[in-house]
């Protein structure tokens, strides 16, 4: 005979890490659906996103935040900003590292900037899939030391190894709590920004290393009814060599963005999406602060 559990706990939860740890990929298969754009490209995380996670007896807030790095720009001030509201708000810390990754001076930085917050935090050793178990004790052993952690835990946020342990210990960590968001709520992100991230999800993907960081999307029209979904966006890039990178010859790149995001988009607002894209160019736009303020989901509208 089950009984319901007489103590719901719930919380905030700042998931925190170099570029490229991870940090998206875990949020995505904790929460069970894709609430974050995942690429190879480091620093494809602008915003801090929130997945939430539904548990018998708890609700677990995740907070995923752009990669920790040295900001150049008023776009990647903006990025680091996120991370240290996390950092915050938050009730419990993650911190994700990339265990097949030699330790540097970024490494470092995280652990430094870590020793400062305060509250409790938990070491996930992600990519353990990747290296020889022989590395993992040295490696536990140089973040342990460096930094108190509650508990730490070999992962593989790509396969789903170890990450049932994590919300265990995590459910158990928050304190106890009222219920923030409905059962059916996996996401605080607008459906016209969910849109934009996965537009430029694709662009990333068919642009390869050409344009890794001089592109965004913003959303000019966004109609939804029963039979379709009616999107226009436009690609902002830097440079008119960048436009004519992300047009491709006879628009054939720019067409199979659209296509494979439409076909995307779709699964999220079935049962048919049409889905128009123009490309732009507005030069430094990433230290326009009107430009990258009007990227964030936590000041723009729905």
């Amino acid at each position: 005979m089950s009984h319901k559990p007489s103590v719901f706990r719930s919380g905030f939860v700042a998931i925190i890490g170099r570029p490229n740890a991870g940090k998206s990929t875990l949020l995505n298969t904790l929460v069970g659906t894709k609430v974050a754009i995942v690429t190879e490209k480091p620093q494809t995380t602008r915003n801090r996103i929130l997945g939430i996670v539904h548990r018998r007896g708890a609700q677990i807030v995740l907070m995923d935040t752009p990669g920790i790095h040295k900001p150049l720009s008023k776009l990647n001030r903006r990025m680091m900003t996120h991370v240290y509201d996390a950092l915050q708000d938050k009730d419990l810390v993650l911190l994700i590292v990339d265990a097949a990754q030699a330790f540097g001076r970024g490494d470092q930085f995280v652990l430094d900037l870590l020793l400062r917050t305060r509250g409790k935090k938990i070491l996930l050793l992600n990519k353990v899939d990747l290296i020889q178990k022989t590395k993992l004790l040295p490696l536990m052993g140089r973040y342990s030391n460096a930094v108190p952690f509650e508990e730490t835990f070999p992962i593989s946020a790509l396969h789903g190894e170890g990450l049932e342990e994590v919300l265990d210990a995590v459910a158990a960590t928050l304190p106890e709590g009222p219920q923030y968001f409905p059962e059916d709520m996996h996401t605080d992100q607008p459906e016209r920004f969910l849109a934009c991230e996965i537009i430029r999800e694709k662009l990333i993907h068919f642009t390869e290393n050409e344009l890794p960081y001089a592109t965004a999307v913003l959303m000019d029209k966004f109609e939804e009814s029963k039979s379709i979904t009616r999107i226009y966006a436009t690609i902002v890039v830097e440079r008119s060599t960048q436009k004519a990178i992300v047009i491709g010859q006879r628009g054939q790149r720019l067409k199979k963005i659209g296509t494979m995001a439409r076909r995307e988009l779709e699964k999220i607002f079935p049962p048919k999406v049409y889905l128009e894209l123009f490309v732009k160019v507005t030069p430094r736009w990433r230290d326009n602060a009107e430009m990258v303020k009007s990227l964030d989901v936590h000041d723009s509208t729905s």
